[in-house]
């Protein structure tokens, strides 16, 4: 292998460690010092003249007077010192520690960590970027013992004094295993700036893994125009490297950032019923997500072959979950793992344990845990000594939290008033519309799926309006609905024919009373019709009047909250947050450099994105995933969010200029969309600022090459199956930049937050909320003597609807891992310092985002007062639960609040 000039140096060092000569720094550590915490240690640097050096001419020098003919004096030098904040792994296992001890001895030999720093301008004589000599770390291997968090070196560097700002600093790292460099600070009384500061936040290769060296930029923003000559060459090699050519497998340790199609969530190898459409190209449209460049499948040259748990999937090195994220996420997987092996394992013991026997063993899953929940006798645990052994090893693993949805009231979501408020204040808050076409009309060919008129009368609503006419309740915006009908239809007859799985196509029609709050009062369950263009067969129910219409209520109000779990997870959450927000990432890293102003604003909003995506692809949203396994959809899941990816959520609000948001919502009393505006208003307050310092007018936008280059790829590759579409908003002027990219942000974190948070609070009870159901309603004509089972034992058909033992307990610790927020978040409107450097140098950048964390905090404030008034009947009452998910801050663990700045689980 060729070796770079850098490399080339290194290698000679070892053979011969280089006596100390001009270019060269020295490092020294003090001892540390008493009542210094977590084993950080104070820099002693050796001691620097406050007065510059000069080399005068002498006999030992070579270099004479000034004369005339005479050689010309040396340059003047000034000194220069970097101080490396190196953030160490909390716990390593036996092959990271005997690793770490040969870094050691090669340190030792020469093959060490070596720096140089790169100045903004450029040489005269050559005119190339001008550079110090270069500096090797020398106390490496002494500080490997020193107990702490993190390991701060020093190095220092002697350079001429008209070397300028240094705008970047390379990094070879000759050790044999990777570091994680967090921060670098160059300082020194010949920097025309004072100290420059670097935020590296990135694990930096061994050059064995990466013979080229890694460049970091200071945190000074720069447009692509404004960039200083020493830095263009480099700003441009750096974006080619993290778009790589587009061959090859990744490995692990590579920062490329490429796109592919969802086209490895099946698995073909493993038989038939593994297979899976491939998601994205133009017969299913679906967002680009990042490459793996795995090779195909041996039945299928078109899907990719999986890497399956616990196996690491490919993401850029740089975003993959740091420590702490990992040993929560961890955590959470291994609860998971347990929950769903004792109830799998009991379960092949006693069938009676398939379904849930009575409403007090799902109770006990939350009071007494799995070893008691299902009345089993002690003797069938002897039978099993590895859940003896679990259970005893797990302490309080296997027992599930109560549920927020039960700590105030336990029988709030049998009510009408607590299923209409879920529209409005729980997980899935999005797809309630104004209803202004009656009967509500299907989209759907009628060819193929019937007349498209719903089967919802006047007749079934008009007792239910306050004496209004539907069309006066239509006028004065007192009808709104959920609607799933035209999602669902296209796919029930493949969904009905999976063992364990019904569902029919719903809509629910919801009247606005005058105290501000909804109620149901008619529910539409739609089959698809048995031949094209025949009547469906539907059945409209309304509010009960009696015992059995009540028994019936309940399971139609069940099936709508498996329609609308289905979407929530499928569509607004995985779909419209997740996969969406990827291709912008991607394009990001591969078209802005970390000097672009826009890429600092975007960087908080894309952390972990990527790896939490990758590991969905790999356990949540593949064949026989999570997903699959315990929502109603199953294998058909990726279908139908590909089948909702040209739709767009109308929403419940009118433009109004005299509100303080500039929107009129019609629902006066939305909690998610009450507090929501609250966090837009500020976002876009924030990027308006932040934009408005680099791009006074639509020339400096439009001429602006990363940023132009960033949105057309997201558009027209990440996006590339409806490029074509026409809501896609221009990037012409400051004003459609600030749109977008709050747009992005938003979704990234806000949008993100009230989606996801919730899932185990507020959908942690399984008959509230049922991810799957697996019995239509009974029917006399249908099935007789279902229908008399029914009668004669409604509770026991309204539990064995639900999902099973199994499901349950499986769906329920993967949406508590999913609504877990780690020791490390960042939450919005919080400090952006990135490894105790200020994130950008740009001092009116940073007063702006003082704002907009004062905004912020003035959210949160109004949020705990609406909460507290009691003329807010969807958020405070007796019994009823505050909304918090989009508080903004929030402690760790399962809160149902907090608002992290990315998508991060």
């Amino acid at each position: 292998m060729e070796l770079t000039g850098l490399t080339r140096a290194a290698a000679a060092a070892t053979v011969t460690p280089p006596a100390p000569r001009r270019g060269w720094g020295e490092l020294r550590f003090a001892p540390l010092l008493p009542g210094e915490r977590h084993g950080r240690r104070k820099v002693v640097v050796a001691a620097i003249s406050e007065e510059v050096p000069r080399l005068a001419a002498s006999p030992s020098s070579g270099i004479k007077g000034g004369g005339a003919g005479e050689r010309r004096p040396a340059p003047e030098k000034v000194a220069l010192r970097a101080a490396l904040t190196v953030r160490r792994k909390q716990k390593e296992d036996i092959k990271e520690t005997v690793a770490g001890h040969l870094d050691a001895l090669w340190d030792m030999v020469g093959r060490n960590v070596v720096l140089e720093l790169i100045s903004t301008k450029i040489h005269p004589r050559t005119k190339k970027p001008m550079q110090s000599g270069r500096v090797s770390i020398k106390d490496w291997c002494q500080k490997r013992g020193a107990k702490g968090d993190h390991v701060v070196y020093t190095a220092e560097f002697t350079v001429d004094a008209d070397f300028g700002e240094p705008g970047a600093i390379a990094v070879a790292n000759r050790h044999n295993r990777e570091f994680f460099l967090e921060s670098i600070v160059v300082e020194g009384g010949g920097l025309p700036c004072g100290p420059v500061h670097f935020a590296c936040n990135s694990w930096v290769q061994s050059t064995r893994e990466l013979p080229t060296k890694r460049v970091f930029f200071s945190n000074k923003p720069y447009l692509p125009s404004e960039t200083p000559p020493g830095l263009r060459e480099l700003r441009e090699k750096e974006l080619k490297d993290l778009r790589g050519d587009g061959t090859g497998v990744r490995k692990l340790s590579d920062r490329i950032y490429d796109y592919a199609t969802y086209n490895d969530l099946g698995n073909p190898d493993k038989g038939k019923e593994f297979i899976r459409p491939i998601l994205g190209g133009e017969k299913i449209p679906y967002p680009r997500r990042c490459r793996t460049g795995r090779p195909p499948t041996d039945t299928n040259m078109l899907a990719e072959s999986r890497v399956e748990k616990p196996h690491p999937i490919y993401v850029p090195r740089d975003e993959a979950f740091e420590e702490l994220k990992q040993g929560a996420f961890s955590s959470g997987r291994l609860r998971a793992v347990l929950h769903t092996l004792i109830p799998s394992l009991i379960a092949s013991i006693s069938a009676e344990t398939h379904n849930f026997q009575g409403f007090h063993h799902i109770d006990n899953l939350y009071k007494e845990g799995l070893r008691l929940k299902l009345g089993l006798q002690e003797h069938l645990f002897q039978k099993i000594p590895l859940v003896q052994k679990i259970q005893e090893s797990s302490e309080g693993m296997l027992r599930y939290d109560t549920p927020s949805i039960l700590s105030k009231d336990k029988f709030a979501w049998l009510r009408d008033d607590g299923f209409a408020r879920q529209a409005v204040a729980g997980i899935n808050p999005v797809n309630i519309e104004r209803l202004q076409v009656f009967p509500p009309v299907s989209k759907l060919d009628p060819a193929i799926y019937g007349p498209p008129e719903s089967s919802i009368t006047e007749t079934h609503i008009a007792g239910h309006l306050n004496g209004l006419t539907v069309q006066q309740a239509m006028d004065e915006a007192k009808l709104f609905i959920v609607d799933y009908h035209d999602a669902y239809l296209p796919f029930l007859d493949r969904i009905n024919a999976i063992d364990g799985r019904k569902a029919y196509a719903t809509r629910t029609i919801f009247f606005l009373t005058e105290a501000g709050t909804l109620k149901p009062i008619a529910i539409e369950l739609s089959l698809p019709p048995a031949k094209p263009g025949e009547p469906r067969p539907s059945k409209v129910l309304t509010p009960p009047y009696d015992a059995t219409s009540n028994w019936l209520w309940m399971l139609a109000k069940a099936h709508v909250s498996s329609n609308d779990a289905g979407v929530h997870q499928l569509v607004n959450h995985w779909l419209r947050t997740h996969a969406t927000m990827e291709p912008f990432i991607l394009a990001a890293h591969r078209h802005m450099s970390a000097m672009h102003p826009i890429f600092k604003l975007l960087h908080p909003h894309m952390r972990y994105t990527l790896e939490i995506n990758a590991l969905a692809r790999q356990s949540l949203i593949n064949a026989d995933g999570v997903i699959e396994s315990c929502f109603t959809p199953g294998p058909v899941s990726g279908e139908i969010s590909a089948a909702y990816y040209r739709n767009h959520w109308r929403g419940v609000a009118v433009e109004d200029a005299t509100q303080p948001h500039g929107v009129r919502l019609l629902i006066e009393d939305y909690p998610y969309a009450n507090d929501g505006l609250l966090l837009w208003s500020a976002i876009r307050s924030w990027v308006e600022s932040y934009v408005q310092l680099y791009y006074p007018d639509a020339g400096t936008v439009q001429c602006d090459l990363e940023l132009q280059g960033w949105y057309h790829e997201s558009i027209h590759v990440g996006h590339g199956d409806l490029r074509h579409a026409p809501w896609w908003p221009p990037l012409s002027t400051p004003v459609d930049l600030a749109s977008i990219l709050t747009t992005l942000v938003w979704l990234a974190s806000a949008q993100h937050a009230a989606l996801n948070f919730g899932q185990y609070p507020l959908g942690g009870y399984v008959p509230n909320r049922p991810p799957l159901i697996r019995r239509l309603l009974p029917d006399l004509e249908r099935d007789a003597a279902e229908y008399a089972a029914f009668l004669a034992d409604p509770h026991r058909f309204f539990l064995n609807a639900m999902p099973g033992v199994l499901e349950a307990t499986k769906f329920m610790a993967v949406v508590d891992t999913l609504s877990t927020h780690s020791p490390d978040e960042e939450y919005l409107g919080e400090g952006r310092d990135e490894g105790g450097v200020p994130w950008t140098a740009d001092e009116a950048a940073v007063a702006a985002h003082g704002m907009f964390a004062a905004d912020v905090r003035r959210a949160e404030e109004t949020i705990e007062r609406r909460n507290a008034d009691h003329g807010r009947k969807n958020r405070c009452g007796a019994g009823v639960l505050p909304y918090e998910l989009l508080a903004p801050s929030s402690p760790p663990g399962v809160t149902c609040r907090g608002v992290p700045n990315s998508i991060s689980i």
